[in-house]
C-alpha cells in the first residue's frame, strides 16, 4: 500500500489556493459573477508569492503549527 505523507506547508498552501479557488468558481456560476474577483486575487497571490517568496497564507499555516516544506522557509 501507498503511504500518505503528512501535510507540510507547501501543501498547505496550495491546498489552502484551490479550495478558494473552485470555491469562487462554484459560488459565482450560482450566485454572482462578482466572486470571480476572489479568484483573481488567489492568482495575483500566488504570482506575487512566486516573485517574493512572500505568502499570507504561508504564515497563517505556520501559525497553526503545520511543519515547514521548502519552498516557504
Amino acid at each position: 500500500m501507498r503511504r500518505v505523507k503528512s501535510p507540510n506547508l507547501d501543501r498547505g498552501v496550495l491546498l489552502v489556493a484551490g479550495v478558494v479557488t473552485l470555491s469562487s468558481v462554484v459560488l459565482a456560476t450560482f450566485l454572482s459573477p462578482w466572486w470571480l474577483l476572489l479568484t483573481t486575487v488567489v492568482g495575483l497571490n500566488l504570482l506575487q508569492a512566486s516573485i517574493t517568496g512572500f505568502c499570507p497564507a504561508a504564515l497563517v499555516l505556520k501559525r497553526l503549527g503545520v511543519r515547514p516544506g521548502v519552498a516557504f522557509e
